[in-house]
């Protein structure tokens, strides 16, 4: 289940905003499961039949599959695909020759920009599971070339577990995927200022996240 969340911002000095604003839920959305790719099942809650046209997301899956299935070749282009995994693995290839493999908590951030081709299917045996967001990008960049991003000098296309910006503060654990979140940026660059926060809590903690009024977030 999936929540859509009032984004009403009203005139109030920023320096009590936090103190005094919460977002309350408007609209609950069930995710439904249907085929996608070769034999791989989804569970998509943004770009089905009840949350369309919800820009800058167009889409939200969350995926499983096993092997021999997957995501053939198939073509992206005009926004980013967020693909951050929750079990298992799953490689990928794009026609250019990029190829690599994402585990668990890695994060793979690609810009299809003007246009990409490329797969993704499990590595390994046993199910592999995870999460991908597609981001749309605005006119001025649908057309950029497809891009990896820069991470520790290399030109990578994925980011290790290990490599994103976490923080635990009183029972409240976050892997800051994009954004901000208790101080702590995410290394990732987008193009479309996202906030994209995993956060665990522990029994009995709590946890307020300030949201600037100009990003959009998951």
């Amino acid at each position: 289940m999936w929540c859509i969340v009032d984004l009403t911002i009203h005139t109030i000095p920023s320096f009590i905003l936090p103190q005094i604003l919460s977002r309350s839920v408007v609209q609950s959305v069930l995710s439904v499961e249907q085929a996608e790719g070769a034999g791989a099942r989804v569970r998509r809650s943004i770009g089905g039949r009840q949350l369309r046209n919800f820009d800058p997301f167009l889409m939200l899956d969350e995926f499983k599959v096993k092997a021999p299935n997957g995501f053939p070749t198939h073509p992206h282009w005009g926004f980013e695909t967020v693909t951050y995994m929750l079990q298992g693995a799953v490689s990928h290839e794009d026609f250019a020759g990029h190829q690599g493999v994402i585990y668990p908590g890695d994060l793979q951030w690609m810009t299809a920009g003007r246009g990409i081709m490329h797969s993704e299917k499990p590595y390994g045996t046993g199910e592999s599971a995870g999460l991908q967001l597609w981001v749309n990008l605005a006119k001025e960049y649908r057309m950029v070339k497809p891009a990896c991003q820069i991470w520790i000098s290399i030109c990578w296309y994925e980011l290790r577990s290990k490599d994103i910006s976490k923080v635990e503060k009183d029972g409240v654990h976050i892997a800051v995927i994009a954004g901000k979140a208790m101080d702590v940026e995410s290394v990732v660059y987008t193009r479309t200022p996202t906030m994209y926060l995993d956060v665990t809590m522990q029994p009995g903690s709590s946890y307020s996240q300030a949201i600037p009024s100009d990003i959009a977030y998951v």
